[in-house]
């Protein structure tokens, strides 16, 4: 029997990115990049950088400070049957551009029968000291909109996978990398082909006593967490959603139906967030198999300051999450 090995490398987030944005652009001349200094400059973070210079000014476009404008540029352009690819530099800025998103990109299909290759990137949750208007995460915003998709990669290999995927799609997606990743390495493959499925989620750790999601930056801390409560004889499952709309409900009601408890850790805070409806989700259909109250595990209910030391102190910890291991038990 032969054994075919994936060649994989370990790669940055921001790589994984970069490369996923490389490869589907090689692969085809549809795929189109444009936003904020995504040409020369690389983007405000290197993700797009080397892109313009092997593909031209035609396919890599930077353009003027107006996210309105790009979404907007996005969806005339996925309607004429490119496959455009939008940067919006922070998640925060989505609001600008609210109306081209909810309105106009996600009621696309709806409204003409036609598909809308659209993919939007941005950045989102802490990463710096950039104050309240730049690290905010509000992904829950745009889980309501029908039509959309929403994905989430909490490392490398993902942010490729789920990328690549979501510029193939024919409905609009909404990819947003996380900041506080953007250095952290994963072995990646580097086939061509190498996708990860949207709507599809990720047990990353199997365990039988507690299920803990996690989303972006607070799956690593989950995972750590898991294997503090290893040391104590506690297994603890973790999973990760990777895409956050459509959610993958079967994969998390599967292990709260074995586990019999479940801990929410976001970045984002806790009314009506992704935290919020994975407890929904879990109280309607779990209920009987519940030992214990959901947890969710959030960022304090304050505005994002500016000092790192204070950015970081808003947020779930590893300290946190093991508390609340021992909470529900």
């Amino acid at each position: 029997m032969t054994t075919t090995v994936e060649e994989t490398k370990e790669l940055k987030y921001w790589q994984g990115v970069n490369q996923a944005l490389l490869q589907e652009m090689e692969r085809d001349e549809r795929v189109i990049l444009f936003g904020e200094d995504v040409g020369a400059p690389g983007g405000p973070y290197g993700v797009t950088r080397g892109l313009q210079k092997k593909f031209g000014k035609d396919r890599v476009r930077d353009t003027p400070i107006s996210e309105a404008t790009l979404v907007g540029m996005g969806v005339g352009a996925a309607a004429m049957g490119f496959r455009p690819v939008v940067e919006l530099m922070f998640f925060d800025f989505c609001m600008i551009a609210m109306d081209q998103i909810v309105n106009q990109a996600a009621k696309y299909e709806y409204f003409t029968g036609n598909p809308l290759p659209l993919t939007i990137r941005t950045m989102s949750g802490a990463g710096g000291s950039y104050g309240a208007q730049h690290c905010q995460s509000f992904e829950a915003w745009y889980c309501a909109i029908p039509g959309l998709n929403v994905v989430m990669p909490s490392n490398a290999r993902d942010a490729k996978g789920l990328l690549k995927s979501a510029i193939r799609s024919d409905s609009p997606t909404l990819v947003i990398e996380i900041n506080g990743l953007l250095t952290v390495r994963r072995d990646t493959p580097l086939d061509t082909d190498f996708m990860v499925p949207l709507g599809v989620a990720e047990v990353r750790r199997p365990g039988d006593h507690v299920t803990i999601v996690a989303t972006g930056r607070m799956v690593d801390r989950a995972l750590e967490a898991a294997e503090h409560a290893a040391q104590r004889g506690i297994s603890v499952e973790v999973i990760d959603p990777r895409t956050i709309a459509p959610l993958d409900s079967q994969t998390i009601l599967e292990s709260v139906e074995k586990t019999g408890r479940v801990i929410v850790v976001q970045e984002a805070t806790a009314p009506c967030s992704i935290a919020s409806e994975v407890c929904a989700l879990v109280a309607e259909n779990c209920l009987d198999s519940l030992r214990a109250a959901p947890v969710r595990l959030t960022a304090d209910f304050v505005n994002v300051p500016t000092p790192a030391e204070l950015v970081e102190a808003r947020v779930p910890q590893i300290d946190d999450i093991v508390q609340a291991i021992s909470k529900v038990l």
